[in-house]
């Protein structure tokens, strides 16, 4: 092997070994705790709110722009579906069709200023990012909004039953023995086969797991399989030489944008019914979360590269820190600088790698 594949293989796994380093770490240190199968799946259920975000959030650095408005507009669209039902009796679903809505006007509004007025993402998502702070005082009262229909809770804390979910757990695993044959990707399929023996050897698939994956693949898909998806990627890339190529980068843009905003409100969704309420600071620095799961996994801030896959694995990588410091109990002030200083490893080694190309 060369040394540029060796380069193209250490970027493309490095991710995946921490994350086999860290769990590995994490278990040693909590004696075998961590990698319990009730401690894991709890993990990737406190993974699915970030990851859901991290998913569009990929898309937005990608094109070359950053969404600082995420924890906001979260906390604020959980809180709108909270309020339409507690509050106006409406049921789970139109109550999760509202906030979905209002997903998609804030990103319609994100879209018309950023892509049309040329307003850096920047400002135009900081200054959302105070508004709809503000907005979700406005809406709750200032008071937690709660108890939820058990339909509505369901999404974020109920398990499919264990047949319907041992079905799901083999079907994708038969796929992943299908995509692995000729991909030659072969740790794909033992990855899935692990994850859901973890699961179910809990309780069982969480709803908002499955939810979670749907939405990874419908990413990875447009992401990797669709005129959109590409354009995104050369508008990142190279931004003038994507438009002078006849891409309309306006119209990529705008659509891109009310795309984000639907995509967050699932996450607020999703963030409300764990909760089984909505709350004045919920959504509280989500933002810096889902941008540092998308730079820890691969993808850059310079624009042009990155991939859900990627920021799915940096999403657990923060979660099973999170999650592995707890346990240890270890003091929060640690946390918070473990946290930064292997955020800014992971960029460092992305402007390293890139340097060295």
């Amino acid at each position: 092997m060369n040394g540029t594949r060796m380069l193209f293989f250490i970027r493309r796994h490095m991710m995946i070994m921490a994350l086999v380093l860290i769990w590995g770490l994490m278990a040693a240190l909590t004696r075998g705790i961590f990698i319990a199968p009730g401690n894991l799946s709890n993990l990737f259920l406190q993974t699915v709110t970030v990851g859901i975000a991290a998913c569009g959030m990929t898309l937005i650095i990608v094109a070359g722009h950053i969404d600082l408005s995420v924890g906001s507009v979260a906390g604020f669209t959980g809180a709108v579906a909270a309020v339409l039902q507690v509050r106006y009796g409406w049921n789970t679903s139109f109550a999760i069709a509202g906030a979905l809505f209002a997903g998609l006007l804030i990103g319609v509004w994100h879209g018309y200023w950023i892509a049309l007025r040329r307003v850096p993402a920047f400002i135009v998502t900081l200054a959302s990012m105070l508004a709809f702070r503000g907005a979700i005082l406005g809406v709750t009262g200032g008071a937690t909004v709660s108890p939820l229909a058990s339909s509505f809770k369901s999404l974020g804390t109920d398990y499919v039953p264990p047949v319907p979910g041992a079905v799901i757990a083999v079907v994708v695993v038969v796929l992943c023995l299908v995509f692995s044959f000729r991909a030659r990707l072969f740790a794909l399929s033992a990855a899935a086969l692990g994850f859901f023996a973890i699961l179910l050897a809990n309780e069982g698939i969480p709803y908002s797991v499955l939810l979670l994956l749907f939405i990874v693949i419908l990413f990875e898909f447009i992401s990797r399989r669709t005129v959109f998806g590409r354009h995104i990627y050369a508008i990142g890339g190279n931004c003038e030489a994507a438009r002078l190529s006849g891409v309309n980068v306006r119209a990529r843009e705008m659509l891109l944008f009310p795309l984000f905003g639907v995509i967050v409100a699932v996450s607020g969704v999703v963030m409300t019914a764990r909760l089984n309420a909505a709350t004045t600071s919920a959504g509280v620095n989500m933002e810096l979360d889902a941008i540092a799961a998308c730079v820890i996994g691969g993808t850059s801030l310079m624009g042009g590269e990155g991939s859900i896959t990627g920021a799915i694995i940096g999403a657990l990588i923060m979660s099973s820190l999170d999650n592995g410091m707890s346990l240890m109990n270890l003091d929060i002030t640690y946390q918070y600088v473990i946290k930064g200083l292997i955020l800014m490893l992971a960029v460092w080694a992305d402007i390293s790698t890139r340097r060295a190309r």
